[in-house]
């Protein structure tokens, strides 16, 4: 994953409309409405979650290594690079959510890591 923390993860911005989606990476393996009421897009390896809207919130994929700038992260590594650079890190439903680097993750779920769009920081601190 190339994160440029609430900007894009590798080449989509978070301005990209569910359409775009559709358009670049044709249909969905399946689409779903979640517990917390976005719209998801499953492609099995990345899940691109929007709000009624059409507003992108999150996107999910697997990522071995998460790139942020010139630097490389390991999933191992990941809780540990977090809870060492961002002091604003906190934890809800198992996840650990770094605001200043948008993104969150389960570190039992191996490489599944959620960048984040800023004005969906709250709804995760409100869980």
């Amino acid at each position: 994953m190339k994160l440029d923390p609430f900007i894009r993860v590798d080449e989509v911005p978070f301005s990209t409309t569910r359409e775009e989606i559709v358009n670049m990476r044709g249909n969905p393996a399946r689409t779903h409405r979640n517990l917390v009421g976005l719209n998801e897009l499953d492609y099995e390896a990345v899940v691109f979650r929007f709000q009624d809207c059409g507003r992108l919130e999150e996107i999910t994929m697997q990522a071995p290594v998460v790139h942020i700038g010139n630097l490389s992260v390991p999933f191992a590594a990941l809780a540990s690079f977090v809870r060492t650079n961002d002091p604003s890190a906190f934890g809800k439903a198992g996840f650990l959510i770094s605001p200043k680097f948008g993104f969150a993750f389960d570190a039992d779920e191996p490489y599944w890591v959620t960048a984040l769009a800023a004005h969906c920081l709250d709804a995760w601190r409100a869980i």
